[in-house]
This record gives structure tokens, C-alpha cells and sequence, in this order.
């Protein structure tokens, strides 16, 4: 169970991103993020794993208070925590094999990994990009592929974690119809084989009804619906979004 508990983020130039948001995902689940860009759903994903220090609130994840851990406990949080980004956030130099074994640092020692990571990770790296079905790209720099292939090296690279909780964000913002679903069906595939409790943020509506399980809709920062994918009707959707949700288009 991961509790999100008046969560709060005020940066430092006084933008409030995130304003008491409250809310539990029990594992298991694909729950979707939804809102339009700026609602606060990026920053709410990286105050999870801390990649951003929230200002207020707790977030708890099995009895355990992320948002108090440091050091070698908060390291060890995070093993099990994959992400994955909107942008890729590959090294564009480097191979793709070189990428996914990069979601191992947690694991191993770090000097070893600057000589040659053990060849039990190098097969565990083959074993991931063989499950988002890419193992021919091994050998190819990451700034060769396509906007699709880059996102399926980078929950390839989630999975060297060997994640309990896979936090996405934006991942398919980027790519067309088409590979949208592609990749939010390897999310749906590891949700429901594996067990691993996804939270994915979205803003197209078609994509939340489809893939989410549940939903925590955000507006400017605050929390203005949590639910059923199928209790977002048209009509309530307009009216919690107004003359913006317009923006949030059907794929």
C-alpha cells in the first residue's frame, strides 16, 4: 500500500504545484494520474521516489515513510521503485544494452560497473529487452532509434530494478496512437503478470478509460477526483475541467 498524505510542493520561486493531495493505491493497481499540463503530475511522481523534496506531507509505502528516509535506507527505497520518463533520459551515446544495465547501479558495486558490469546483469539486460521485445537493438546508440523504441529501452531499464512500484510519467506523450497503446500494454502486461503496482500519468481520457484501474484527476495542484475510469463520463469530465477539457484530446 503506498499512502500519499497531504502532500504539499511550493517551489522556490512561489509556485504552489502541489496542494494538499491525499490519496492511497493499494498494490497491485494501474492507477492513472490524469490532468493537463501544469496540474501537478510530474512533480507529484518525483516526490514519490524524492526526486523533488516535497514541502509538506508523507508519503508511506508498506509502513515505511519515504518522505523521512535518507541515506543507505532511502537507496535501498529506491531499488524497487522504477521510473519512467516522458523524455526517455537516455544516454544518447551510448548503446542499448549500455542503457538498460544503467538501471542496475542500485545493485552493484559501482567500481565494478566502470570495468564491466557481471555477466549475470548483462543477461538480465538481454532477459528485459527481450520482454518489450527489442533484443536485436542491443548493439545500437540510443540516439538511433525511434521516439517508441527509446521508451520500451527505458521500462527495460526500469525493470533491472526489479521494481515493485513502476512510476511513469507522461511515457507516451510523446509517440503517436498507435505506439501509445504499444506502450501502455507493456505497463498493462507488467501490472497484471508481475504484479507491479503502476502509476502512470496521462492526459488523454480515452487512454486513462482503457488502461487505469483507477484514477486521482488533478487541477492546479489539487486533487479534483479519485475514482473509476468508467465514473469520468463526458459530462463529468467537462465539469470538473471546464472549457480546458478541450484540451485533453481523444487519441
Amino acid at each position: 500500500m503506498l499512502q500519499v498524505e497531504h502532500l504539499t510542493k511550493i517551489y522556490e520561486d512561489g509556485t504552489l504545484a502541489l496542494d494538499d493531495v491525499s490519496f492511497e493505491v493499494p498494490d497491485g493497481e494501474f492507477l492513472v494520474i490524469l490532468g493537463l499540463s501544469g496540474a501537478g503530475k510530474s512533480t507529484l511522481l518525483r516526490c514519490i521516489n524524492r526526486l523533488i523534496e516535497p514541502t509538506e506531507g508523507r508519503i508511506v509505502w508498506d509502513g515505511t515513510d519515504i518522505t523521512a528516509a535518507s541515506g543507505e535506507e532511502l537507496r535501498k527505497i529506491r531499488r524497487h521503485i522504477g521510473f519512467i520518463f516522458q523524455e526517455f533520459n537516455l544516454v544518447e551515446r551510448s548503446s542499448v544494452l549500455t542503457n538498460v544495465l544503467s538501471g542496475r547501479l542500485g545493485y552493484v558495486n559501482p567500481w565494478q560497473s566502470i570495468i564491466r558490469f557481471p555477466q549475470e546483469e548483462v543477461k538480465r539486460a538481454m532477459r528485459n529487452l527481450e520482454r518489450v521485445g527489442i533484443t536485436d537493438l542491443a548493439p545500437k546508440r540510443a540516439d538511433d532509434l525511434s521516439g517508441g523504441q527509446r521508451q520500451r529501452v527505458g521500462i527495460a531499464r526500469a525493470l533491472m530494478q526489479e521494481p515493485r512500484l513502476m512510476l511513469a510519467d507522461e511515457p507516451v506523450a510523446s509517440l503517436d496512437p498507435v505506439l501509445a497503446h504499444s506502450i501502455l500494454r507493456y505497463l498493462e502486461q507488467l501490472n497484471r503478470e508481475d504484479g507491479i503496482t503502476v502509476i502512470c500519468s496521462l492526459h488523454f481520457l480515452d487512454l486513462v478509460r482503457r488502461y487505469g484501474s483507477n484514477v486521482v484527476g488533478l487541477k492546479d495542484g489539487r486533487v479534483v477526483f479519485q475514482g473509476r475510469p468508467d465514473e469520468i463520463t463526458d459530462q463529468r469530465f467537462k465539469e470538473i475541467y471546464g472549457q480546458e477539457a478541450e484540451r485533453i484530446t481523444v487519441t
